[in-house]
């Protein structure tokens, strides 16, 4: 069997395997996830910021991002300017599901 190595000397994330190993997400959702949680915090988690950095178009990471918010990985919050005016929209990306899998229907969990 072949020994694949990878040297991380810099330039690496950690993150969890929850994510890579839940078999109700998409390879797309696994993958995005995964970018997302590779980005520091100050960065523009938007749709127009994530375009920008990746190959897929607007309409494929929108869908991506609504099946991560189904399974609980992400948290999309329309905020609001002092005016009462609508303002940009947060997001929360967990690197474990915060709720049950709205598109399981028994949310079959690991």
């Amino acid at each position: 069997m072949p020994v694949f190595r990878v040297e991380k000397n810099t330039n690496y994330t950690t993150m969890s395997n929850y994510h890579l190993r839940d078999q109700n997400l998409t390879l797309k959702a696994k993958g995005l996830l995964s970018l997302c949680l590779s980005l520091p915090e100050s960065w523009d988690y938007s749709v127009r910021g994530l375009v920008a950095i990746c190959k897929e178009g607007k309409d494929s990471i929108v869908k991506t991002l609504q099946e991560l918010e189904q399974c609980g990985y992400l948290e999309r919050h329309q905020l609001r300017w002092e005016d009462g005016k609508m303002g940009g929209i947060e997001y929360v990306i967990y690197e474990m599901p915060h709720a049950p899998c709205m598109k399981c229907p028994l949310s079959s969990r690991q």
